[in-house]
């Protein structure tokens, strides 16, 4: 696992134990498998341990960078969800389902004296569907029911009642077994057949309560005749009926093109879900979240939103379902806000995950300050350092140079004890020549705090001074200059001993070795000397090109930028021709350089 992004681990560890369908994308953010599980948690983490054998599985985890779920309310809609969403997307890794075809629905056929069968085939005939069925055997079991309790035509003859009344058909066999009434020579009547088909509809539907009812009376009525072998049969049918559920938020036959959009917010972010339903069925599910400025409300994000949504998923519909009224001023579609129905279960799916999804980013966040201790690291640095508040907002300084050249520093940001890596700083030194550490953190403290307060923005809790009591005594000078001294507490940290100064005090506070205080104190100076380090490192590599091509007259900077991009380092470039240099740069300037690196 440890080969895995950081983002994949953590979205593992705080997967939900509900059922639903997870989605693996590659680095470019590409659908590369779609599962379903009727635990998300542990599926997923079954992926990612490390004794897989099969190879097409370690191909698959190898690839993955970012993972996404959906979270419904049943392992059937796991099931139908994750085939809309393989037929949708066509994953590479997905190998069932692959050839188009999808689960059987149970057809009543829009004709005179409706047939009632099976398809894998959904046609616009104006014919009711039923479904889908990924467990064919209930479906069967549906059909058989169905044939037991009702005489039903299996036949495709064409009954128009010109035709009947034409006598062109004869009866056949399955009206004198007793499976068909007839209604080919009139037998039976147009309005006791749809009577019949009403009947039919209902238990498609799932109102089976009634029916069930009358199967145990059945069953209890043969048992006392000793008839079991015929109760054992009754037994079995109604235990499949039990199982069936013909209602399903994934996959409905009354829907057609609708989109659904819910969302929650807080101070700080807007969490959204957003589905596409195409034929009755889920097509797209995204669900993700975006900060909220301070001048944006809620109206003008939704208005945003949308939009781009529709025009990422290209969808066309004219219904939005929502889940409270919203003003429309788009032209091309409009709002709904149901309050029953199968729209209504829609919003319902939607904002659930969206609440699943906000709770994972919370879990996520709290896995994160746990690391370093959390509110209890927190708790101990307020209590051992004396601060009168929480330090939830903390700030670290350190500077990096080699041997007085390059000189820099940083300024890590720590929030509610994780870090804030948009809030990370570089100071590239400005005032200070030669290796001075003193004077560079008086520089860059001043800079730092004189910016905050300029632009108003609020001050640390708590800042800690990586290097000892120099360094601290010189970031002081700063604050004192600035007149912040009784809104910020500052504290130098000594490299040897692991030691905390407070200005003007002699003694030293040192904290427990174990101490969740200590250990996010450490990470914070880490951090600090990591982002410093990188920085310096970076403008130093960058200076020593400058130092030996800068110093040739006539070749400028973008001549000698697109010399190091093209042979990477200065020796190269020596060992090049003329005719080579000249295709590069022109003959003047390669007779330059040559005339230089000869006299050298």
């Amino acid at each position: 696992m440890n080969t895995h992004s950081l983002l994949v681990l953590e979205k593992i560890k705080v997967l939900p134990t509900d059922a639903g369908v997870y989605q693996f994308f590659d680095a470019k953010g590409v659908i590369i498998y779609v599962g379903k599980a009727k635990n998300l948690t542990k599926r997923v983490h079954s992926y990612f341990k490390t004794n897989i054998t099969d190879g097409k599985t370690r191909a698959l985890v190898k690839n993955i960078a970012d993972i996404k779920f959906t979270v419904v309310s049943s392992e059937l809609d796991a099931l139908l969800l994750e085939n809309n969403l393989i037929k949708s997307y066509r994953p590479r890794y997905n190998i069932l389902l692959k050839d188009d075809k999808t689960y059987p629905w149970i057809v009543v056929k829009n004709e005179a004296f409706p047939r009632v069968f099976s398809t894998r085939r959904k046609i616009k005939d104006g014919s009711k569907y039923f479904g889908p069925y990924p467990n064919g055997r209930v479906m069967q079991t549906l059909l058989q029911l169905i044939r037991e309790l009702f005489t039903l035509r299996t036949c495709a003859l064409d009954l128009a009642q010109e035709k009947i009344n034409q006598k062109k058909y004869k009866v056949c066999l399955e009206y004198h077994i007793g499976k068909c009434a007839a209604p080919c020579v009139s037998y039976q009547s147009k309005e006791s057949y749809d009577e019949m088909v009403n009947s039919i509809e209902l238990l498609l539907q799932g109102k089976t309560y009634a029916l069930c009812l009358s199967l145990k009376k059945r069953m209890f009525e043969l048992a006392e005749k000793y008839d079991f072998e015929g109760a054992q049969k009754v037994k079995e049918i109604l235990a499949q009926i039990e199982k069936y559920q013909s209602k399903s938020m994934i996959v409905s036959h009354t829907l057609n093109e609708v989109d659904v959009i819910t969302y929650e917010q807080d101070e700080e972010f807007l969490y959204f879900n957003y589905l596409v339903i195409r034929e009755g069925a889920i097509v797209h599910t995204y669900t993700s979240h975006l900060e909220l400025k301070l001048t944006e409300n809620i109206a003008y994000v939704f208005t945003y939103v949308l939009p781009q949504l529709r025009l990422k998923f290209e969808s066309s519909s004219k219904e939005v379902l929502v889940f409270d009224k919203v003003e429309s001023i788009f032209p091309d579609f409009h709002f709904h806000c149901p309050q029953i129905g199968e729209k209504k279960k829609l919003v319902e799916l939607s904002l659930h995950n969206v609440k699943h999804y906000r709770l994972q980013l919370k879990k996520r966040e709290m896995n994160k300050v746990s690391e370093h201790g959390g509110l209890d690291a927190l708790l101990e640095l307020q209590q051992s350092l004396g601060l009168t508040s929480l330090p939830n907002h903390i700030e670290c300084f350190d500077n990096s140079n080699l041997q007085g050249t390059n000189a820099v520093s940083s300024c890590v940001v720590f929030k509610k004890g994780v870090p804030s890596k948009n809030d990370y700083r570089h100071f590239n030194v400005k005032t200070v020549v030669g290796p001075d550490d003193f004077n560079t953190m008086k520089e860059v403290v001043f800079r730092r705090y004189r910016r905050l307060l300029d632009e108003g923005a609020p001050l640390p809790g708590l800042i800690i001074i990586d290097g000892g009591k120099g360094q601290l005594s010189a970031a002081m000078e700063s604050i004192e200059e600035l007149g912040i001294t009784d809104q910020v507490s500052v504290f130098g940290l000594a490299k040897r001993m692991e030691e905390l100064f407070r200005p003007n005090h002699s003694k030293s506070i040192v904290l427990d070795r174990r101490s969740k205080g200590l250990k996010l104190v450490q990470h914070m100076r880490d951090e600090a000397h990591r982002f410093g380090i990188t920085h310096h490192r970076n403008k130093r590599s960058k200076n020593s090109f400058q130092t030996e091509l800068a110093e040739i007259k006539g070749i400028g900077e973008k001549t000698w930028t697109l010399l190091l991009q093209e042979y990477k380092s200065v020796e190269k470039i020596k060992t090049c021709t003329q005719e080579e240099l000249t295709k590069k740069i022109g003959q003047a300037k390669a007779l330059v350089l040559l005339n230089y690196f000869k006299s050298l």
